[in-house]
């Protein structure tokens, strides 16, 4: 599976809160997007399997992108830091997306 996320993909067949992270990672095509979501930084796609490596963390998945499924891999939010400074210290770029309230469809604002 191709787990590559491009400027043009379309993200119709996906869940509203994987279309928000979605649409934000194409902005960032070149960092690792760190999503929160509750008490998490969660990493999709590739930016899962590569961040799960560095810092070694578990990598796990969520959902399902058409028949395969989504790698995920996360960090408590507490403990973010640590992680953050590992990576930046390794020379790779973040990008912290953080919840600031709901949007009308029910996914966070961000």
């Amino acid at each position: 599976m191709d787990n590559t996320i491009n400027k043009n993909d379309d993200f119709i067949n996906h869940t509203p809160m994987m279309q928000q992270y979605l649409k934000i990672k194409q902005n960032y095509l070149d960092m690792y997007v760190f999503y929160r979501m509750g008490d998490f930084y969660e990493l999709f796609f590739n930016d899962a399997i590569e961040v799960s490596k560095l810092v070694s963390i578990t990598l796990t998945t969520r959902g399902r992108s058409t028949e395969n499924s989504i790698p995920m891999a996360g960090i408590p939010f507490h403990a973010a830091d640590q992680y953050f400074a590992k990576l930046i210290k390794l020379g790779k770029s973040i990008v912290v997306v953080d919840q600031v309230g709901l949007n009308d469809n029910g996914t966070m604002d961000r």
